[in-house]
C-alpha cells in the first residue's frame, strides 16, 4: 500500500471551549462557538492554517436554527474563503467522526491540502433568550429541543409518546436488560456503574462541563436533583444538553504538516472508519435488543485497522443514554470498570446536540499525543439510528493513505431480521416487547407507553394513563420482568390504545 506523506492524513490541531458567563444573556451564539473552536484549533497547530483551508465542514446546530446554514457566518467570521463549506443534512450525534472520515479521504486523495471541521451548541444562552423573551410576553419559554419536537408532523408514534431520543432510548434499554437476563436493579448497577466512571473523566478534563464525580449510587437513585425522566432513565444518566459549547479540529497531510515544521509527535494520524444505520423508522427495526449497524459500525472498523481490543488504549462509546455503550462496550469487549470516554460522555462532559463527538475528538488527540497508544471513536445519532467509528493513532498507520469506502450498510441489511409490520389498529392479546415510563417535571409519571407484538407477530403501539397506578407499578418496581407479559390492547378514546396487563 502507498506511504506516499501527501496521501496520509492526521490531524494537526484541536480547540474546544465552554462559553459560561454569569449572565448567560451574555454568552457566544452557536456560530461564534465554532468559529473561536477553529481559532483555538489553528492555535493548537501553530497558526496560519484557515486561510488555506480547502473545506470547512460544520455539524448542524439547533439552539438558533436562524442562524442555519452556518458554515458561510463561520468562515465571514474567520475572514477565509474555502472552495467548500457546508453543514451536515441533519444534526445527528456520529456527523462529526464521518466529517473527519470525509475530511482524511480528501486528504488523501489529494483533493485538498487543509480541512477544517467544527460545530457547536448555544443552548445555555438561546434558553436563556427564549425565557427572557416568554416573560416579557408574559408566557412559558420552550427549549429548543421542545421547538424542534414541534415541527415535527404529529403522527402515530408522537400520539403514544414517541417524540424525543428520551422517549425511544428507554425502549432499548428495556428490551436489552430482559434479553440479558438481568434484574432492573442489575441492569441499573451497570449503567451506574458505567456513567460514574464517566464522571471521573470529566473530572479530571479541563473542557468538560461538569467536573465533578458521581457515585453510582447518586446516579441510579432518583431524587430531587435526579428525578426520573423516561424508566429506567434518571436525569445524570441522560444527555445534558443545556450547555455552550464548541470544538473544531484541522486535517491536513503528513507531507504538508512537515512542510509547516510541525513537531510530529503532535500528529494523531487518522485510520480507517465504518458506518451504517439501522431503519429511520424506529418502529421498522427488528428487535430493541440489538444493532447490526452498531455491530458492523465497531467490528468492521476494528478489522479495517487490524486491530483487537487490547491494542486500543483508549475508547470513546456514545453515551447519550446508557443503552448505546451498553450495545458497543459488547461489542468491542470492553471491560464494565475500564472508562467509555475520553471527555466525560454526554452527561459530564456536555451533550452539545450532535456535535459531542468533536470534543471527543480533540480530548482523544490530546490523550494520543500526551500517552502514545491507539484509540477507537463511535459516534451514534438520531433515535439509536446512525453509527460511525474511527481509529485514531497516536504512530503511523499501515495503509492509512489508501482511504476504504466507510459505507458499511450492506453489511448491517445482512444481519438484520424479520421487521415485524406495524397494525395500528390492532385490539386484543398481545405480548409485550418493550415499554418505557414518561414523568414529569415534579417526578410523576406523565404516561407509559408500551411496543406490544400480536399474536401474529405484528407490533402494535398502546398506553398505560398515569392513573392506572397499578400498571405503572408493575411495569416500573423491578418486582417482576414486564418484557414478554401478557396483556391486552383495548380500544380507547380518539383512537389511542390502552395496554391492560
Amino acid at each position: 500500500m502507498s506511504s506516499n506523506p501527501e496521501c496520509v492524513p492526521v490531524i494537526v490541531g484541536v480547540g474546544q471551549l465552554n462559553d459560561r458567563p454569569e449572565n448567560p444573556l451574555e454568552g457566544l451564539d452557536s456560530a461564534g462557538l465554532m468559529a473561536q473552536a477553529l481559532r483555538l484549533a489553528d492555535a493548537d497547530a501553530g497558526g496560519g492554517w484557515l486561510n488555506d483551508a480547502g473545506g470547512l465542514a460544520v455539524v448542524q446546530q439547533i439552539a438558533m436554527p436562524a442562524l442555519n446554514p452556518c458554515a458561510p457566518r463561520v468562515a465571514e467570521a474567520l475572514g477565509v474563503t474555502p472552495e467548500r463549506a457546508s453543514d451536515t443534512d441533519l444534526p445527528h450525534g456520529d456527523s462529526p467522526v464521518r466529517l473527519l472520515d470525509e475530511a482524511a479521504g480528501r486528504i488523501a486523495r489529494g483533493e485538498s491540502r487543509v480541512e477544517l471541521v467544527t460545530g457547536g451548541e448555544a443552548l445555555r444562552t438561546a434558553g436563556a433568550r427564549a425565557k427572557a423573551a416568554a416573560a416579557q410576553a408574559g408566557g412559558k419559554a420552550k427549549s429548543a429541543l421542545e421547538q424542534a419536537t414541534d415541527s415535527v408532523k404529529q403522527g402515530y408514534r408522537q400520539r403514544y409518546g414517541l417524540a424525543l431520543p428520551t422517549d425511544v432510548y428507554p425502549l432499548y434499554e428495556n428490551a436489552l436488560r430482559a434479553s440479558l437476563g438481568q434484574t432492573l436493579a442489575e441492569g441499573q448497577a451497570d449503567s451506574a456503574a458505567i456513567w460514574s466512571l464517566m464522571s471521573e473523566v470529566a473530572e479530571r478534563t479541563p473542557s468538560a462541563w461538569l467536573r465533578r464525580s458521581v457515585s453510582p449510587e447518586e446516579i441510579a437513585q432518583p431524587s430531587a436533583d435526579n428525578r426520573p425522566i423516561a424508566h429506567p432513565y434518571t436525569k445524570l444518566m441522560v444527555a445534558n444538553s443545556a450547555v455552550n459549547q464548541g470544538a473544531g479540529f484541522i486535517v491536513t497531510s503528513l507531507a504538508e504538516a512537515r512542510r509547516r515544521g510541525m513537531d510530529e509527535a503532535r500528529l494523531v494520524y487518522v485510520g480507517q472508519g465504518a458506518a451504517a444505520h439501522e431503519p429511520y423508522d424506529f418502529l421498522a427495526r427488528a428487535n430493541y435488543t440489538s444493532s447490526p449497524s452498531i455491530d458492523v459500525t465497531i467490528r468492521e472498523t476494528m478489522a479495517r485497522n487490524g486491530l483487537k481490543t487490547e491494542d486500543l488504549a483508549h475508547a470513546e462509546l456514545y453515551s447519550c443514554f446508557p443503552c448505546v455503550p451498553k450495545l458497543a462496550r459488547r461489542v468491542l469487549g470492553w471491560p464494565l470498570d475500564k472508562p467509555v470516554t475520553v471527555f466525560g460522555g454526554l452527561t459530564f462532559g456536555g451533550g452539545p446536540i450532535a456535535n459531542y463527538m468533536s470534543h471527543a475528538i480533540a480530548c482523544m488527540v490530546e490523550k494520543l499525543r500526551n500517552g502514545g497508544g491507539k484509540g477507537l471513536l463511535f459516534g451514534n445519532g438520531g433515535y439509536a439510528t446512525t453509527n460511525h467509528a474511527m481509529l485514531l493513532s497516536a504512530d503511523p498507520l499501515e495503509g492509512a493513505a489508501e482511504r476504504q469506502d466507510f459505507d458499511c450498510q450492506h453489511l448491517a441489511d445482512e444481519l438484520r431480521g424479520e421487521v415485524p409490520a406495524l397494525a395500528k389498529d390492532y385490539t386484543g392479546p398481545a405480548t409485550l416487547e418493550t415499554f418505557t415510563v414518561h414523568y414529569k417535571r415534579d417526578g410523576s409519571p406523565r404516561s407509559g407507553t408500551v411496543v406490544a407484538l400480536t399474536p401474529a407477530g405484528e407490533r402494535v403501539l398502546a398506553l398505560v394513563p398515569p392513573d392506572d397506578s397499578a400498571m405503572i407499578e408493575r411495569l416500573t418496581s423491578g418486582a417482576e420482568e414486564p418484557v414478554g407479559m401478557a396483556g391486552e390492547v383495548v380500544a380507547g378514546e380518539d383512537g389511542l390504545a390502552f395496554w391492560r396487563g
